[in-house]
């Protein structure tokens, strides 16, 4: 009777507990999107079951700006390219007379931007092309390890969300390989997504400048060139992806419009597929945004993804915690 006893209080007890420890999204509430997550990844890895997937086609795609990390008040690389012009500023004496640049360096981003599209490639191209890949990597890495989220305090490596870092370390102990697929540049993420996300270089998939092979004084390198050869938003992302990856992810994770092609691609193959958009409506612990904003706009997605099958997370009512800082 005492060893029965003593089973019994340990299955009561013990076992609940351990199935506790074992909960791979800590940082999720309870609830149905978590639990979708979970029975999706059940579904495909389970031998015999008639959703499974077979490893090499376990692919699962997300989107970074405003899925993996922040976005606001605007896009980080954006942030790197104003504080770009700060520094470059001495090499182009020009640039005191010349919007943007003017703007940017009075410290007016609202004058920066005044022009549009016109102004925002200007600055991009300004600092992210007429460089090597080396110096241009050198100068995102040393900006990564010491600008701070304007807001947090934080470095923009620590505005990562903790509960999609879960998903990310799930999916791969599943069997699943993990992508980056942004509108960002593809270069500007390799220089940190290792180490904050554990995605490697080869797995991100990112807007592309072009690039010329060049050799000077002996040493050949790659030169930034003031062109895109890959603009990876909207439309872009399924090109992207065919051409990056070559194969149609079963899962993607986005959480504007701009990945709405993204999301519709993976989910309108046949078999088993899960489609997530992270919804920003979190005001105390992150930021609320949605229909309405210039960053991260969210308006067909709301709409019209509840109706082909997506799950939309809410950041208030399904993350315990957004960041690790918390």
């Amino acid at each position: 009777m005492k060893a029965f006893l003593r089973s019994f209080f340990f299955l009561l007890f013990i076992f609940p507990l351990n199935l506790l420890a074992q909960d791979p999204l800590p940082s999720w509430n309870e609830g149905a999107t978590k639990q979708s997550i979970i029975d999706f990844v059940k579904a495909v890895t389970t031998e015999g079951s008639a959703d499974f997937v077979p490893i090499p086609e376990r692919i699962a795609i997300f989107d970074n700006d405003g899925t993996l990390w922040s976005e606001q008040p605007l896009y980080f690389q954006f942030l790197f390219a104003v504080d770009q012009v700060k520094v470059l500023a001495p090499k182009h004496p020009e640039w005191k007379t010349k919007e943007p640049f003017k703007s940017v360096l009075a410290g007016s981003m609202k004058g920066a931007l005044a022009g549009g599209e016109k102004s925002l490639l200007a600055i991009m191209m300004a600092t992210h092309a007429g460089m090597t890949t080396d110096v241009f990597n050198a100068s995102v890495k040393e900006w990564i390890e010491s600008a701070q989220h304007p807001k947090f305090k934080k470095l923009y490596t620590e505005c990562v969300f903790q509960p999609m870092l879960e998903v990310l370390t799930y999916l791969r102990a599943n069997g699943f390989k993990t992508f980056i697929v942004s509108g960002g540049d593809i270069d500007f993420m390799r220089v940190w997504a290792e180490r904050v996300y554990g995605i490697p270089p080869e797995q991100i998939v990112g807007t592309k400048m072009k690039l010329k092979y060049q050799v000077v004084d002996g040493v050949p390198s790659l030169l930034r060139t003031p062109a895109l050869s890959l603009l990876d938003d909207k439309e872009g992302k399924p090109v992207g992806i065919h051409e990056h990856i070559g194969r149609i992810p079963i899962a993607a994770f986005g959480n504007s419009d701009g990945d709405f092609q993204m999301l519709e691609y993976t989910t309108s193959a046949s078999g088993k597929r899960l489609g997530l958009i992270v919804h920003h409506d979190d005001a105390d612990r992150e930021f609320a945004y949605d229909r309405q904003s210039k960053i991260g706009t969210l308006n067909k997605g709301l709409d019209e993804g509840p109706k082909r099958g997506w799950i939309i997370i809410s950041m208030k009512n399904d993350w315990k915690k957004i960041f690790s800082f918390e």
